[in-house]
């Protein structure tokens, strides 16, 4: 066959497209990837996918080996986060699979069978710093999403919780620990009380799940504690596979059964699915599989140990930056670093911009805007760090980094959302000023992005984001949420 281009051009011209993209390897990026540092997991994780390339993951009965390979990661990580024999689960295509199959089992449990079925809409119960994809899973699959508000540090208290709960309530969940503050749920007294109120609990351990059992003085929080009902845990995450894969365990096989889908009413083959996806790659789950077998308990306690100790080397560089401070009692291999209000505003210094300048360094920071809770208090702007193994070989060079950056930007103001709608375009105020007002069409909103100075293709993101993130915070959410869609869907529609 002749082909249009030939492979060694194509895979040149990707070796070109990937020069752009954030580094992976080598710890200057902390957030999206988690790097082991070990260069022998990537490619024993890249031959287990290419022996696997051309299998079907949809079935497990005409390709064996991918039934052997997902009951060999459950049952690690049903050992690894306390479960018995009546725990059984799914590997998934990534945390925000695994939380949607959380919530669906849960609304189909709740509305029950035969005489026993329930109406109406069923309630999402959780922190509201619950992960987002308990709100796509609330949008997805019609459920009430009610969200609680939290402390200053990122902490819930379990009263509040308990408090809302009720027969309507199909499902609370807890996060061992939350991501964007890395506050640990209180999984014991939330678990028991949803147990006596017939609630399943649900623990979001996609960021903890595979870290969180070789860490110090962390409060019970996996199967161990009674009431919890299921768990979700990333294999991607701090499991070292590539995305994604990810487990779903649920305690109870009559449970978990409520998870699948299955039909027999179409002329085809039959269709027994335990996840949204049908037919899927093997890839992700054979690398996990893979690398799982190569490190063991004791290979994953020694990478979280590393872990471990750069978090607290980083949470005593931050504490030494005057202006600076850590948010809440983290716990894991995370960070959520805020403005130091205490001090005096010449000597403050802004996390946003901290953030950028840290990038003119040679690292990639998080930026996560404030938020406005239900009752009124604001969660502060934060920039985020998520801490690997491969930290370890740059701790260093970060920590003069995030000093060097802190001390470029102390005393510059953070921007505010009165300087941000000042700049707004006429268009946006008065879509601003009009909550009623119909939704945006496509060509509106890709103008007010072009306005804004924010735009797909040579356009792209602003170099410094912490103005970007003063827009998100000022500008009502649907409005933002809905310009943010037209900048992510413009940015991969095919160019004229």
């Amino acid at each position: 066959m002749k082909f249009d281009h030939q492979p060694a051009d194509i895979l040149e011209r990707l070796a070109a497209l990937r020069e752009a993209d954030a580094p992976t390897h080598g710890g200057h990026v902390l957030s999206y990837v988690y790097d082991s540092g070990l260069a022998e997991l990537d490619e024993l994780a890249a031959s287990a996918i290419r022996a696997v390339q051309p299998v079907n993951g949809l079935d497990p009965t005409t390709f064996t080996s991918v039934a052997v390979m997902e009951r060999e990661v459950l049952g690690f990580a049903r050992d690894l986060l306390g479960g018995d024999e009546d725990v059984v689960g799914t590997v998934t295509t990534g945390g925000t699979e695994s939380c949607l199959l959380a919530v669906k089992t849960a609304r189909d449990v709740w509305r029950g069978a035969g005489s026993s079925v329930r109406t109406g809409t069923p309630r999402l119960l959780a922190p509201v710093t619950v992960h987002a994809a308990f709100q796509k899973a609330a949008h997805y699959f019609g459920l009430e999403l009610d969200l609680v508000p939290v402390g200053p540090g990122g902490d819930v208290a379990a009263a509040d919780l308990i408090a809302r709960m009720g027969d309507d309530v199909a499902l609370v969940v807890v996060s061992a620990p939350s991501y964007a503050h890395a506050a640990m749920d209180p999984v014991v007294e939330v678990a028991a009380a949803a147990a006596e109120h017939g609630i399943a609990c649900h623990v979001d351990a996609c960021i903890g799940g595979w870290v969180l059992p070789f860490w110090d003085d962390v409060q019970p929080w996996n199967f161990e504690v009674a009431g919890v009902t299921s768990i979700s845990a990333d294999l991607h995450k701090f499991g070292y596979s590539p995305k994604g894969a990810s487990v779903i365990l649920q305690r109870g096989r009559d449970r978990q059964r409520t998870q699948y889908f299955a039909t027999t009413q179409w002329p085809g083959y039959p269709i027994v699915n335990p996840t949204i996806l049908g037919s899927k790659s093997a890839g992700p789950l054979a690398a996990a599989w893979a690398i799982i077998q190569a490190l063991g308990t004791s290979g994953l306690a020694e990478l979280s140990q590393s872990c471990a100790r750069s978090t607290r080397s980083l949470r005593d560089i931050i504490a030494g930056i005057e202006g600076l401070r850590v948010v809440g009692n983290p716990v894991g291999p995370l960070l959520a670093i805020a403005t130091d209000e205490s001090v005096a505003p010449e000597r403050r210094v802004d996390a946003h911009h901290w953030a950028d300048q840290v990038r003119e360094h040679g690292f990639l920071l998080q930026l996560q805007p404030s938020l406005v809770q239900s009752d009124g208090s604001v969660l502060p702007a934060t920039t985020h760090l998520t801490i690997t193994p491969v930290t370890a070989d740059v701790l260093d060079e970060l920590s003069v980094a995030l000093v060097a950056a802190a001390d470029e930007v102390r005393g510059v103001p953070a921007i505010s959302a009165e300087a941000v709608l000042a700049e707004l375009p006429a268009e946006a105020l008065a879509a601003l000023g009009n909550p009623d007002a119909a939704p945006l069409d496509s060509a509106t909103a890709a103008g007010l992005l072009g306005a804004l100075g924010i735009g797909a293709g040579e356009q792209g993101l602003p170099e410094r984001m912490a103005p970007l993130l003063a827009l998100i915070a000022a500008m009502p959410a649907p409005l933002t949420e809905r310009l943010l869609i037209e900048l992510l869907a413009r940015l991969v529609e095919p160019q004229a």
